[in-house]
């Protein structure tokens, strides 16, 4: 899995995205890659576009195919739902 937040440096709510994926991401049975694309940046912009990013933070976690499984625009995705794609927390059996 790949976790792909796309988001501006310096943005309080992208900040707080990439900070709670990480805590989760660490806890996670199957951690994803995760990356952050900073659509403040020609490339970025160019993969938000390819991407359909009109919100920022989005959030699109990817299959190892490449197919999006699930897509959070404007806003930190529910730790609840990123947990149920990663797999159980380590040691507590939360789904």
């Amino acid at each position: 899995m790949k976790l792909e937040v796309f988001g501006k440096l310096g943005c309080a709510m992208c900040e707080s995205t990439k900070a709670k994926l990480a805590h989760l991401n660490s806890k996670a049975e199957t951690p994803a890659e995760l990356t952050f694309i900073d659509v403040g940046s020609v490339e970025g912009r160019a993969e938000g576009a390819f991407n359909d990013v009109l919100k920022i933070p989005t959030t699109i976690l990817r299959a190892e195919t490449g197919a999006a499984v699930a897509r959070w625009e404007g806003k930190v995705p529910p730790s609840i739902e990123v947990q149920a794609f990663l797999g159980s927390a380590k040691g507590t059996g939360v789904a």
